[in-house]
Order: C-alpha cells, then sequence, then structure tokens
C-alpha cells in the first residue's frame, strides 16, 4: 500500500490473500522474473515497494535473495509477519514514495499494478526520483501496468458487466471498472460474496483508484529521475512487447 490516495485495505487483510492474490501461474512467472533478473543485477538486496502480505517476497527469499520492503499498512504487515519466514524479512512501515530505507539496493520493484494507486503524476515523477536515490550504480527499478489502450472498454462509464476473478478460498469475486481519460484515471469496483461464520453469504464491496500512465510517459519519469530504459515485456513470463499488447513489465535501469 502506498500512501495518500491509495485504498485502505485494513479491514480486509486477513483475507487480502484469498480474495486479491493473481493465479498461481502469475506469482510464479513474477517471481522467476524477478529472479532472474537479480542474477543479471548482481550482488546486493532488492526491495518491494508495497510489500503487504509477502506475496512476491516471501518466494524470492527462498531462492536465497536479502528482501527488504515498505508498506503504508502494519495490518498487512502483520500478515506477512505471520507467514513462514515473514519475521524475517525488514520491512518499514511507510509511504513508498519517501519513506527513509537503508540501501543501496540492486533491485527495487513494485508488482500488481500498485505504482498506478499513485494518486497524481507528481506523486508518479516523485516515486521515481526516490528509487533513483535508493538504487546502486547500475541497479534495476521493475514495475508492472496496464497499456491505456487496454482501459478504452470502460471509457463511456462503469462496466455494465462484472470480471468474475480467481480467488484463493472459494470466493465470488467480481470487477467493474470506469475510465475517466480528462484525468487519467481508472477506478476498479470488487465486490465480494463469500460465506459468514453463520453460513448465510456476507457481501463486501471497496474500491480502488488508479492513476495510469502510458509507457513513454513512464519512460519520460524514469529519464527525470536519471534512469534508462532497460527493457520491456509483454507480461512475467517475457512475452515480448508489441503493438497488441495490453500490460507491460518495465525495467529501468541507474546509470553507472
Amino acid at each position: 500500500m502506498t500512501g495518500s490516495g491509495p485504498p485502505d485495505y485494513t479491514a480486509f487483510a486477513a483475507r487480502y490473500d484469498s480474495w486479491f492474490t493473481p493465479p498461481d501461474r502469475v506469482t510464479e512467472d513474477t517471481v522467476g522474473f524477478l529472479a532472474g533478473l537479480a542474477k543479471s543485477a548482481g550482488p546486493g538486496p532488492v526491495l518491494e515497494l508495497g510489500i503487504g502480505t509477502g506475496r512476491i517476497a516471501l518466494p524470492l527469499a527462498a531462492r536465497g535473495l536479502e528482501v527488504h520492503g515498505v508498506d503504508l499498512s502494519l495490518a498487512m504487515v502483520e500478515q506477512l509477519r505471520a507467514k513462514p519466514g515473514g519475521r524475517d524479512v525488514p520491512v518499514t512501515i511507510g509511504d513508498f514514495r519517501s519513506a527513509e530505507v537503508e540501501g543501496p539496493y540492486a533491485i527495487v520493484y513494485v508488482v500488481n499494478g500498485s505504482f498506478a494507486e499513485l494518486p497524481t503524476q507528481n506523486a508518479q515523477v516523485d516515486c521515481f526520483a526516490h528509487v533513483a536515490r535508493l538504487l546502486r550504480p547500475g541497479g534495476l527499478f521493475v514495475l508492472d501496468a496496464h497499456v491505456p489502450d487496454a482501459l478504452a472498454s470502460y471509457a463511456n462509464g462503469p462496466s455494465t458487466t462484472g470480471q468474475v476473478l480467481p480467488t484463493g478460498g472459494g470466493e465470488l469475486v467480481l470487477r467493474f471498472r470506469e475510465v475517466d481519460r480528462a484525468e487519467q484515471r481508472y477506478r476498479s469496483h470488487y465486490v465480494v460474496f463469500e460465506k459468514g461464520a453463520s453460513g448465510a453469504v456476507e457481501m463486501h464491496r471497496t474500491t480502488v483508484s488508479f492513476r495510469y500512465a502510458a509507457p513513454s510517459e513512464l519512460d519520460l519519469m524514469a529519464r527525470l529521475a536519471g534512469l534508462r530504459p532497460r527493457e520491456r515485456w509483454a507480461d512475467w513470463a517475457g512475452g515480448p512487447f508489441m503493438s497488441a499488447s495490453t500490460f507491460h513489465v518495465s525495467v529501468y535501469e541507474r546509470a553507472e
């Protein structure tokens, strides 16, 4: 979780992994991609912005990487701490645009679209600048995001048909999206149905707001911070990024 603007997951922290964790294949691809990148980046710790419950950090640590984290939500970090190995990961509670952490880092990464939860262009520029200060020369910054054109179908108001998302605990999660092109924002509305303690079905709702940016805008933010584009992929599995791609994983490098 990022700071001013992002959603408050505190009330759902204990169920976050079940409700919002991507499919196992995506998680495995993400961990594999970052672990492979760490080999090319060379020695040094890595830092996850928005570490949350440790979905990515703990598997990376299990592969032998020294992983640190930043997160705004103490409740989410408590879920991380309750997992095997979770107490061994240093976590700073704070906004990942400005949290004071010890570096330098070989890799700083932010996954699951969390970079877009920064609410303004200035906030996103500030994040790039902060990351550049945390990286050692030759260090890498990795983020994932939607390509704006992929959101075009939601530009005329909230979608009328919810997308069913996979969950880890058998809950039914529906996501409805709406886009404001003038503000470069989109909102994802989540409606969660789960069986309560009494056996009755309970409904929960939360909304997450995002400020999207085109890959070219992100590249400019990187250059302003002293980072240069290194590579871009269509997904965490390393698929080629092409004109029809709807998602990207971008890697930036701090100059030596």
